[in-house]
């Protein structure tokens, strides 16, 4: 999560945010559809922490591994999108986490 938010800070100070809130997402305009999926994705990192400490082993343990891939898969086909150096650096650096993230929760006994 925190290098999504990162990654946020610095499209802000590169300018990059600017550029993709008024071209939009793939040319087309951000709606209100948009800005609510962007805000659901930003919270199921959040999310996961509670999680992890209100469900019992073996639930958290399936939780883990689906948003670990999914949030794997999501920033992979995103990965080539990004403008910036500083953005993919991120992106890859977040595979990384949610690699380990997965390992960790397969592997739990």
């Amino acid at each position: 999560m925190l290098t999504y938010l990162l990654g946020d800070v610095l499209r802000i100070m590169s300018g990059d945010a600017a550029k993709f809130m008024t071209e939009g997402f793939n040319g087309k305009p951000l709606t209100q559809w948009m800005w609510l999926g962007m805000a659901a994705l930003m919270l199921i990192p959040i999310i996961m922490v509670v999680l992890s400490l209100a469900l019992p082993h073996p639930a958290i343990r399936w939780v883990t591994i689906i948003a670990a891939a999914f949030l794997f898969l999501l920033n992979a086909v995103g990965l080539p999108t990004y403008p910036g150096l500083y953005a993919k650096f991120l992106i890859a650096a977040s595979l990384v986490f949610n690699v380990v993230t997965f390992w960790y929760a397969w592997t739990w006994h």
